[in-house]
């Protein structure tokens, strides 16, 4: 072999050895699991915002995963939740684990919670993939589905104040309202709202009609917690 092929198969090796460090420090970060740990919903629960409250959420996301062969891990829907009678404010980036948090495609989108609520996270329209691996339509597609339901900030709280930003705490299909970011990390203008993937604008009502008229579908974020 001459020399300048053994460093050739030197530096591949190397190459192979730094991917293998890699793959295991990403395992080891997720608690030893591997494969899908977030998606967007490929398909809301059918009532608009009117998700049977966080815990139907939960199922919801849990379902979609079992059916896409990712039941083994706990779902965790990215939702918020207000401090409304009963209910005790929720703030969604408490909900989601510690990370990392890889598609269907085996693309990480963000590393951990800061990483994730940071500029530099992974999360857009190339990566924000359904249980399915497919891509969700957003801005220039027919139809639009780029919003995604949070009732949250930038960071990941729940929107401060009284005004509705979670349609009744995800149990209303009618009047209400609920912040929702864009996956796609487009919009009208270069704002940095347009740009969010998780805290946008408020949605014009809480139906199925209503979450249309501004790009949506009543889908949402799936994160694995454990």
């Amino acid at each position: 072999m001459s020399p300048k092929h053994k460093r050739s198969v030197h530096r591949s090796l190397a190459a192979a050895a730094v991917a293998a460090l890699l793959l295991a420090g990403c395992a080891g970060m997720g608690g030893g699991k591997t494969g899908m740990s977030f998606f967007v919903t490929s398909v809301g629960p059918g009532k608009g915002a009117d998700l049977g409250g966080l815990a139907g959420a939960d199922k919801h996301c849990q379902t979609l995963a079992a059916a896409a062969g990712a039941g083994n891990r706990s779902w965790r829907a990215y939702l918020s939740q207000q401090a409304v009678g009963y209910d005790s404010a929720v703030n969604a980036r408490d909900r989601i684990g510690k990370g990392p948090w890889i598609n269907a495609k085996g693309v990480v989108v963000a590393t951990d919670v800061e990483h994730l609520h940071g500029p530099a996270n992974n999360l857009n329209k190339l990566t924000a993939l359904t249980e399915r691996g497919e891509s969700v339509k957003g801005r220039g597609d027919t139809p639009n589905m780029h919003d995604v339901l949070t009732g949250s900030q930038p960071n990941g709280m729940v929107v401060a104040g009284s005004a509705d930003a979670t349609c009744g705490n995800w149990t209303l299909s009618g009047a209400g309202s609920a912040m929702v970011g864009h996956h796609d990390r487009t919009g009208l203008d270069e704002s940095a709202p347009a740009k969010s993937w998780n805290s946008s604008h408020p949605s014009r009502g809480c139906s199925a009609d209503a979450l249309k008229t501004t790009g949506g579908a009543g889908l949402y974020y799936c994160f694995a917690a454990d």
